[in-house]
């Protein structure tokens, strides 16, 4: 699939990792519709792409009429879907056994709902849409790519929750991509590392240093841009499907 003929719904669209990827696909002449839940950012977002080319739709992606709804929307206004990038996301970060006791469950439900649920929601809305496209080169209908991280397979202390939900997005793509497959539709899984994020930008430059310094080669954080980069080569070779990619640098993250 060529950028200029990408119709996409990127969820988690309007900063970091997704609002990379809306900018790599606008600047090379695709569409996109913004999932968050940030109006303000949203509004910038989408004066920053075009009113042409970019739509924000404020959604939360574990409702499932709301996602349905806003996909159906997203749709109309991109003339199509073809594409859903699953970039929304929290850290959920907390021990199971902590200074005040035990993780609510509450906690780790709600971890799971966002990252794993909630990628699985604006994926099946897609591809219920997607199943109806015109058969592309190879009987192509369409792609999913979500995210996951590599805390998927070496979670740290502290990230019982975060790393539960992200091993389950890695779980659910090979099903997926063999149950779409007679659709014409790919499923694929990116797995970053450590990434620059805002949260990064405010920690001491020591810990900068420390973070780039565990990263074997090279040595220094990832960026927003290589993320972008990735989801556009998955999108233009059709031959990788139900597949995770490790984007990290070959690091495996410490207990702590």
């Amino acid at each position: 699939m060529q950028l200029e003929n990408v119709k996409a719904v990127i969820s988690g669209g309007v900063s970091g990792l997704g609002l990379s990827v809306a900018e790599h696909v606008v600047a090379h002449g695709g569409k996109v519709a913004l999932f968050d839940v940030n109006d303000e950012k949203g509004a910038a977002a989408v004066a920053a792409l075009g009113p042409d080319k970019a739509t924000f739709l404020r959604t939360d992606v574990t409702d499932e009429d709301g996602v349905r709804g806003n996909v159906a929307k997203a749709r109309d206004f991109l003339g199509g879907l073809n594409v859903a990038v699953n970039c929304a996301g929290i850290l959920g970060a907390g021990r199971m056994l902590g200074r005040d006791g035990a993780m609510p469950l509450k906690n780790f439900a709600g971890t799971i709902m966002v990252n794993l649920v909630g990628s699985f929601n604006v994926a099946k809305a897609a591809a219920e849409l997607m199943q109806s496209n015109d058969p592309g080169d190879d009987g192509e209908r369409g792609v999913i790519i979500n995210t996951a991280s590599v805390a998927a397979f070496e979670g740290q202390i502290g990230q019982a929750a975060y790393s539960a939900s992200k091993g389950g997005v890695v779980g659910m793509t090979l099903p997926m991509a063999r149950e779409l497959a007679r659709f014409g539709i790919r499923v694929m899984t990116i797995a970053p590392g450590i990434f620059w994020t805002p949260m990064v930008d405010g920690m001491p430059d020591s810990v900068q240093e420390s973070l780039s310094a565990s990263i074997p080669f090279p040595s220094r954080l990832g960026t927003s841009k290589e993320f972008a980069e990735l989801v556009a080569h998955i999108l233009g070779n059709r031959y990788l499907n139900g597949e995770t990619i490790r984007l990290d640098g070959a690091v495996r993250l410490a207990p702590k």
